[in-house]
């Protein structure tokens, strides 16, 4: 993440931080608090080569205020970055002194002992931090999950049975839901915690699964998910692969999917949506190189793997082709483009990314 250049500014004053930007990373010296205008802010911990979340800030809530009652040397007890384009009002230190000498002694005790009641709460929240951590093989401690798969699946299925009762179909064929509903269902039901909740969103945003669009108030807040099967089928490749040994799970990768797509759209343009059929391999490759990626033939093995299409044939002339299981390709594939997706955020909050 890049670290915002008005961070070295030191004036009270609006600072705007760019999606991403860092205010400030842990146990950096702190002069200043910042008060949220508009914009999200999340708050972290790093944790060897990822980190550990710990909350979502919005407008009208304070951030970096618990430094000025540190006694330690006044060093941030950990990061904040921008989730969005965000606006903060920056008080320097110096400037909430005066306002703090300013107030009666009996007033400013309560507010240094409520701050130092706080500090010992985020140090126990730190002592508990291993309870992000998941377990290798042997017992073993292993990398940092933030997204297990039972997060997943409560998140999912809360989202697809919220907008089964809630939302409303429109002419377009998509879904509709405020996403109050889906926060009453996912909070208060599910139990989901709000910083799991929102890195789905923006996740599935991503992906494509799901449009904010303006509610009538002109907030967005509108959820619009295009197509609502897709998102069950995924609950249930999910839950479907949970159950498996890891030897029995369906593994792919990012290009192995874009092949299967390619071939999914190849048989569906001649009129083929089930039994097996023979897609051209040589064909989607070629199509593939001139665009988003470069592949080959030994891409599709994950796939020959699973049992979704069979070995590669390979004619006289050269062309390549694959008998495809078209029933099973359309019923797993956006749980399998999905896994991939989810599985690279894990990594790139365990800082496995490159």
């Amino acid at each position: 993440m890049a670290q915002a250049q008005t961070q070295k500014q030191h004036k009270s004053g609006i600072v705007r931080f760019k999606a991403g930007e860092v205010l400030f990373n842990q146990n950096d010296p702190a002069d200043s608090l910042y008060i949220i205008q508009k914009g999200q802010i999340r708050l972290y911990i790093p944790k060897g080569q990822g980190f550990v979340e710990i909350a979502i800030l919005r407008a009208g809530e304070v951030i970096g205020e618990m430094a000025y009652f540190d006694d330690k040397g006044s060093r941030r007890s950990c990061s904040a970055a921008a989730i969005v384009p965000t606006d903060v009002v920056r008080v320097t230190f110096s400037a909430f002194d005066k306002t703090m000498q300013g107030l009666n002694p009996w007033f400013k005790t309560i507010v240094n002992t409520l701050a130092e009641r706080l500090r010992k709460t985020n140090d126990r929240v730190k002592a508990l931090e291993t309870n992000s951590v998941g377990f290798g093989k042997d017992g073993k401690v292993g990398e940092y999950v933030f997204f297990h798969t039972t997060d997943v699946l409560r998140i999912l299925a809360g989202i697809y049975l919220s907008s089964k009762v809630h939302a409303q179909k429109g002419e377009d064929g998509a879904h509709r839901i405020h996403i109050s509903s889906i926060r009453y269902y996912l909070f208060d039901i599910f139990g989901v915690s709000e910083i799991k909740f929102e890195e789905m969103i923006e996740l599935l945003k991503r992906e494509g699964l799901i449009v904010m669009e303006d509610d009538k108030d002109g907030q967005p807040k509108l959820v619009k998910i295009p197509n609502l099967e897709n998102l069950r089928s995924i609950v249930a490749f999910v839950n479907a692969e949970k159950i498996k040994t890891d030897d029995k799970k369906i593994k792919t990768t990012k290009k192995c999917n874009l092949i299967l797509s390619r071939m999914k759209n190849q048989l569906l343009a001649k009129g083929i949506t089930k039994g097996k059929s023979s897609a051209d391999l040589s064909a989607v490759i070629a199509e593939l190189k001139e665009g988003e990626a470069i592949v080959n033939a030994e891409d599709i093995r994950p796939a020959i793997l699973a049992g979704i299409v069979e070995d590669i044939f390979v004619d006289d002339k050269g062309n390549m082709t694959n008998v495809v299981d078209m029933d099973k390709l359309i019923k797993i594939l956006p749980g399998l483009i999905f896994q991939v997706a989810w599985q690279r955020l894990n990594e790139e909050k365990a800082g496995n990314s490159y």
